[in-house]
């Protein structure tokens, strides 16, 4: 298998995931990492205008997303030394790593006024698989590796993530802002181009 077709598995796979109970979260996750780690051991499948830097900001392309919008799979750019401020999710989520390298600062939220409590340090490095919710830590901050190359990672998440109302934190005085993320592009892969294997 090669190309598209990598991406149009993975895709059929989460959506028999979803279908048999998509309230069990410690069941999506398991078999979810799982299932993204053989899509991110394989960097022929991403279509290139959703693996384009910006200089000014990383970007979040839209792979796909589940019809009733259960999940959705993001491929995330992140040009040299470009990061996210102190960020929650709201969803389950999974991160796999496909090419370069991200670091992942975990973070704990304290009372209103309080900075957010630095944990965990996460380095991810090609085909390696990070998890993130409400239910075993979801707020992070994260940043590219690399100073002088981007680097990108593959996002699967519990809803349509960008159109999900999350939170930033600020980080010396936990004061929160509301944001909803959107996507860079409005085209989106076609999991449907090439022969079918």
């Amino acid at each position: 298998m090669t190309g598209i077709a990598r991406l149009r598995r993975f895709v059929t796979g989460m959506t028999h995931l979803i279908d048999e109970d998509a309230r069990d979260e410690a069941r999506i996750l398991k078999a979810g990492r799982q299932m993204l780690g053989e899509l991110v051991a394989v960097d022929d499948w991403l279509p290139e205008f959703c693996a384009e830097p910006h200089p000014d900001h990383y970007c979040q392309y839209l792979l796909h997303c589940d019809p009733l919008e259960r999940f959705s799979v993001v491929s995330f750019v992140w040009g040299p030394g470009q990061g996210t401020p102190i960020h929650d999710h709201t969803v389950w989520g999974m991160i796999g790593m496909l090419r370069g390298a991200e670091v992942a600062q975990s973070f704990t939220v304290g009372p209103v006024g309080s900075p957010p409590v630095a944990g965990e340090v996460a380095r991810l490095e090609p085909g390696m698989v990070e998890a993130v919710s409400p239910t075993i830590g979801d707020v992070h901050q994260v940043r590219n590796a690399h100073p002088d190359r981007p680097s990108i990672s593959i996002h699967v998440y519990g809803a349509n993530i960008g159109a999900v109302h999350r939170h930033v934190f600020d980080a010396a005085t936990g004061a929160v802002k509301e944001f909803v993320s959107g996507y860079n592009s409005d085209r989106v892969p076609n999991l449907w181009g090439g022969a079918r294997p």
